[in-house]
C-alpha cells in the first residue's frame, strides 16, 4: 500500500493520540479505584517494592532460587487485586492498558508487520486522497450499462459502439488485474462528450483504491491549478503537493483540453508525464479532443510521448446524458 510521507505521519500521529488517549483513560481509572478501594494502591506499592527487591536480588544473586519465591509473592498479590476488582463489581481488566486496538497495542505493527488497523487508516487516508469517495458511490462497473451503445456499425465506424465498449470494458479488466504485473500502463480515454469517458475512469480508479493502491482524481482545471499553485506559491505548499501527483499508483486526469493552454500548461503537463512514465507510474487521461486535436494542442514532445507510451480506447456512439434525460420524460 503506497503512502507518502506526509500520509504516514498522519496515521502515525492517529496512534500517537489513541495511546496518550489512552494513559488518560488508565489514569483515570486508577484514581477511581484508588478511591474506592484503597486497598488496591496498598497491593500496588507491595508489588512495586517486590518487584523492586527481585530486580536487585536478580543481579547480585544470579542464578540463585529467592527470585522465584519474589515472583510467587507479586503473582498472589496480583490475584489478590483482581478478586478485589471482580468482587466489587469492576471487569477483571479494568486496570489493563487501553488501547483502541490490542493487536498492536496502538503501534500500527505486529509481528507479521503491519496491523489490520494500520490497513484500515491507510485506505480511509488513500480514499479522502483520491477525490473518489463520493463520486464512486455511483460509479463502479456493475452499474456499468452497454445497453445505452447501440449495436448498428456505422460508415465511420465499422464495429459497432456496442462491440467496441466491450472490448474497452475487456481492456480495462485487464488494466486492472496486471496493474502489479505492468506498472506503469498507461490509458487515454478519448472520445465525444456524454460517451462513458469519465464514468469508466472512475470505475477503474474505484477498483484500484479498494485493492490499496493510491490513486488521485483530478478534473484537467484541478490538475494545472494545483500545478499553477505549487509553482508560483511554493512557499504556501508542501513537497508532496507535487510528490503525490508524481508517486501515486494511479493519477487520473479527467477532461484534458477544457483548460486554458498555454506555455506553462504545456510545461507542466509533459513534465508530469514524462517524469510518471520514468518511475513508472500509471496515468488516465481522458478528453475530448481527437488524437488530431490533441497534436494541434499540445507540443509535439506531448502528443508523441502518448501516442508512444499510452493504450489509446477510443469511445464513441451518442450521448449517454442525453439519452438518460430522454428516458426519464418518457
Amino acid at each position: 500500500m503506497a503512502l507518502s510521507s506526509r500520509q504516514y505521519a498522519q496515521i502515525m500521529d492517529i496512534y500517537s493520540r489513541h495511546r496518550q488517549a489512552g494513559i488518560i483513560t488508565g489514569q483515570r481509572r486508577q484514581e477511581e479505584i484508588y478511591n474506592v478501594l484503597p486497598e488496591i494502591r496498598r497491593i500496588d506499592d507491595q508489588i512495586a517494592h517486590i518487584s523492586l527487591e527481585k530486580a536487585r536480588y536478580m543481579v547480585l544473586h544470579p542464578g540463585e532460587d529467592k527470585k522465584e519465591e519474589l515472583h510467587k509473592e507479586i503473582l498472589d498479590l496480583s490475584m489478590a487485586k483482581l478478586d478485589l476488582l471482580v468482587t466489587h463489581g469492576y471487569p477483571p481488566d479494568y486496570l489493563d492498558p487501553v488501547y483502541t486496538c490490542p493487536l498492536c497495542r496502538d503501534t500500527g505493527y505486529t509481528d507479521e508487520g503491519r496491523c489490520i488497523c494500520f490497513n484500515q487508516y491507510a485506505s480511509e487516508i488513500l480514499s479522502e486522497q483520491s477525490n473518489l469517495k463520493d463520486i464512486r458511490k455511483e460509479a463502479d462497473f456493475s452499474t456499468f450499462r452497454t445497453d445505452y451503445y447501440s449495436d448498428i456499425p456505422t460508415k465511420s465506424h465499422p464495429v459497432s459502439p456496442l462491440e467496441n465498449i466491450k472490448r474497452i470494458l475487456s481492456e480495462c479488466h485487464t488494466f486492472i488485474s496486471s496493474f502489479d504485473e505492468c506498472p506503469g500502463d498507461n490509458l487515454l480515454i478519448y472520445g465525444n462528450a456524454g460517451v462513458g469517458k469519465t464514468f469508466l475512469s472512475i470505475c477503474i480508479g474505484g477498483e484500484l483504491l479498494d485493492r490499496g493502491k493510491s490513486v488521485i482524481y483530478l478534473s484537467s482545471y484541478q490538475f494545472f491549478h494545483q500545478l499553477e499553485e505549487y509553482t508560483f506559491h511554493r512557499e504556501d505548499h508542501s513537497e508532496d503537493t507535487l510528490s503525490e501527483l508524481l508517486n501515486c499508483d494511479l493519477l487520473i486526469i479527467d477532461d484534458l483540453g477544457t483548460e486554458m493552454n498555454n506555455a506553462f500548461i504545456n510545461s507542466r503537463l509533459f513534465s508530469c508525464i514524462n517524469e510518471r512514465i520514468l518511475r513508472k507510474k500509471a496515468t488516465i487521461i481522458n478528453t475530448n479532443l481527437s488524437l488530431k486535436q490533441i497534436s494541434r494542442t499540445y507540443s509535439e514532445r506531448i502528443s508523441s510521448r502518448i501516442i508512444e507510451s499510452y493504450r489509446l480506447l477510443h469511445i464513441y456512439g451518442d450521448d449517454i446524458r442525453i439519452k438518460k434525460a430522454f428516458s426519464s420524460i418518457d
